[in-house]
């Protein structure tokens, strides 16, 4: 499973780079906003740090906008992979786009069907939303299933790409049903290292060494 990390914090994405768990990022027009930063000046940074795909949102709500503003995006970086919306105008946009060669990530994707009419546009990837599903009261592993087991049917391409990730649980329940990436906030990745039982071994092992009162390497 890849792992994207869902931000624009430059150094947030830096430190767990170093540590290889950085296979791209995904940003959005929220993120960008809480950044504070100029979208191409921080997408562009984003991309000479990541050698992943690094999704860079349009904001136009028309298909011949999209495609516009896909296109300037794509200028940023040869990594980068235009987001477009699964609406009607977001899937011509995404077939255009693909056909011209550039990655395109169909994001706010809450059912099988539009999964369905994504890849057959082209998406290099789609981008499911867990948690907001989950708010509402259904199961947003579920659509992560129902997608894979589509996808597999038929032999797509499209990457199952896993968004709206809330939890650790989520993101061990999308690798166990198969979906080819998440993208999870630094915290919630970072999250993953942590267990209340590691802390409480590791604090008995550190009083039982002080009792030795020896010293590695000294």
């Amino acid at each position: 499973m890849r792992f994207f990390v869902d931000t624009a914090d430059i150094a947030a994405i830096r430190e767990l780079h170093e540590l290889g768990m950085v296979d791209g990022v995904t940003t959005n027009p929220s993120l960008i906003l809480k950044s504070g930063r100029n979208i191409a000046e921080v997408t562009r940074e984003i991309c000479e740090l990541v050698e992943g795909p690094v999704s860079a949102e349009v904001v136009a709500a028309d298909a011949e906008g999209m495609i516009r503003e896909g296109k300037h995006l794509a200028e940023i970086a040869p990594n980068i992979a235009v987001k477009v919306p699964l609406t009607w105008d977001g899937l011509r946009a995404c077939k255009a786009l693909s056909d011209d060669g550039h990655m395109v990530n169909v994001t706010l994707c809450f059912t099988a069907s539009q999964a369905l009419l994504a890849a057959k546009a082209g998406a290099t990837f789609i981008s499911p939303f867990v948690g907001r599903l989950d708010d509402l009261g259904l199961d947003g592993m579920e659509l992560i299933a129902d997608i894979r087991t589509i996808y597999d049917n038929y032999g797509f391409e499209t990457n199952v790409l896993a968004a709206s990730i809330r939890s650790v649980n989520h993101i061990v329940e999308c690798a166990r049903i198969g979906a080819d990436v998440i993208t999870a906030p630094p915290a919630v990745i970072k999250a993953m290292a942590s267990h209340v039982l590691t802390d409480k071994g590791l604090e008995q092992f550190n009083a039982d060494w002080a009792k030795t009162g020896q010293k590695i390497g000294l």
